[in-house]
């Protein structure tokens, strides 16, 4: 079994105990990571704030010239990146609509490189002859970032690039359940970069909240639920951080009568239950006129029931298996509490036999507002389907959520879907899409799932504070 070191300062570290890493295709462990604490957030910090200077006082072109090495440096070692995120996250090399592991390290490798080309600029207010006013923007400091588990490496990509891009070094803490890739990234990277401006600690909740609470770090980054959001905010608030916060989802998709069921239940099922449902912005709720209902049900559970389910490394696979047996538990409560309060499960159901922690894909009919499944974020394989009659309550319905990351609407009259897009109550809005972001475009949330955006120039200014600089010429 393969043992995973922590990066401080450059240098491997070690420690007296260690994490188990699960392939949950197996149910059983196949690498090890240290486990950190308390005092290595302090060495790490020490270590990044002790980079900051030279690393910010980098030509522009130079830190441009590394995030690009950092990107290259992905590609060269992307079947190996793939092999290990599938390991540890389940997912599939290729996947449903080959969204597995070769589209999360690909997409890393994309995002390195927009991110890299991504201009710093400085913006003139006033130039007469008075004074010139100029607005630069600079880097925080330190930045911390805690990542999840279910696009590991790629979520890392999305929160350090544009961090180093910036000018600012970085402390870093992938989740428990998925180290491995992270970890093997920062080790490659460290071979590049200066030694402290990419430092990685692995460890529990101990060393999340040692990083929120730091008065060393200067911004705290993180993707994941809503819970954990709030307490890293609260951690924060006595340093006054700054954040970006992108959590929990339970996107809504709204079907219009125009729709033909046959073309878009494809599309509908792919973006509901790619990755196994375990995306931030896949579709989890899904609104269909009365019109449509039982022909798109029916569509959906096919579906579900043809799609291969299995261990992400067999090339023919399309789904996994759930990434850890808590969230397999609570999918499964949350189909049964629809189950009890009288939805019809047309396809799945059920947690599947043998090894690993697989269930089955769910289609669930005659879903409504106070089942658990319509009213939480199931995070699974596992999709709700809302029968409306009236559109105005559909839309009401979709935004009656303490959430707001994404949504979609679906009708070949893109006219009117874009103009009833612009009344849902979340950041980002598809249409005849759902979760589809790329590296150029502002990514984030609205209410409870999250503060700030991510991408392109809108989410680096996120890790820039801007400077004015008056110059008088009288």
């Amino acid at each position: 079994m393969q043992t995973f070191n922590m990066i401080i300062d450059g240098a491997p570290v070690q420690s007296g105990h260690l994490i188990e890493v699960v392939n949950p295709a197996t149910g059983q462990p196949f690498a090890a990571v240290a486990a950190g604490d308390a005092s290595h957030v302090d060495q790490a910090v020490a270590a990044a704030r002790a980079a900051f200077p030279a690393w910010s006082g980098l030509a522009d072109a130079e830190r441009r010239a590394y995030v690009m090495r950092l990107a290259d440096l992905l590609e060269a070692n992307m079947p190996e990146f793939m092999e290990l995120v599938t390991k540890e996250t389940g997912k599939p090399l290729g996947g449903l609509n080959n969204v597995g592991s070769g589209m999360e390290v690909g997409g890393a490798i994309a995002w390195a490189r927009v991110t890299a080309s991504l201009d710093i600029p400085v913006d003139v207010i006033q130039d007469n002859a008075d004074a010139r006013i100029e607005v630069h923007r600079k880097p925080l400091g330190v930045v911390g970032s805690i990542t999840p588990w279910n696009w590991p490496l790629m979520i890392c990509i999305w929160h350090i690039m544009p961090a180093l891009r910036a000018g600012n070094t970085v402390v870093l803490k992938p989740a428990s359940l998925t180290p491995v890739a992270t970890l093997r990234f920062v080790e490659l990277a460290n071979s590049v970069l200066p030694k402290g401006v990419l430092n990685v600690i692995t460890g529990d909740a101990e060393v999340g909240s040692a990083m929120s609470g730091h008065p060393g770090i200067a911004k705290m980054v993180f993707t994941g639920s809503t819970p954990t959001g709030r307490h890293i905010m609260r951690n924060a608030a006595a340093t006054l951080k700054r954040l970006t916060l992108e959590l929990g989802g339970n996107d809504a998709g709204i079907v219009l009568p125009d729709a033909d069921p046959k073309t878009v239940a494809p599309k509908l099922f792919g973006v509901a239950f790619h990755n196994n449902g375990q995306t931030c912005a896949c579709l989890k709720r899904l609104y269909v006129p009365d019109a449509l209902y039982d022909e798109l049900c029916a569509e959906l559970a096919r579906l579900a029931g043809e799609v291969k389910v299995g261990d992400g490394l067999d090339p023919a696979t399309q789904l996994g298996p759930i990434q850890n047996p808590a969230q397999r538990k609570l999918v499964a409560a949350l189909v049964e509490d629809a189950r009890e309060k009288g939805a019809r499960i047309l396809a799945g159901g059920h947690a599947l036999e043998g090894d690993g922690y697989f269930y089955a894909p769910t289609i669930i009919a005659d879903a409504r507002a106070g089942m658990r499944v319509v009213d939480e974020e199931q995070f699974g394989p596992a999709l709700p389907v809302i029968r409306y009659t009236d559109l105005e309550d559909a839309i009401a319905q979709a935004n009656a959520t303490d959430n707001g990351l994404g949504g979609s609407i679906w009708s070949p009259d893109t006219a009117r879907a874009a103009a009833l897009a612009l009344r849902l109550e979340c950041g980002s809005v598809w249409i005849n899409e759902h979760g589809a972001i790329q590296p150029d475009a502002p990514f984030g949330g609205v209410k409870q799932s999250g503060i700030g955006v991510e991408f392109g120039p809108y989410g680096l200014e996120e890790y820039l504070s801007l400077q004015t600089v008056k110059i008088m010429k009288g």
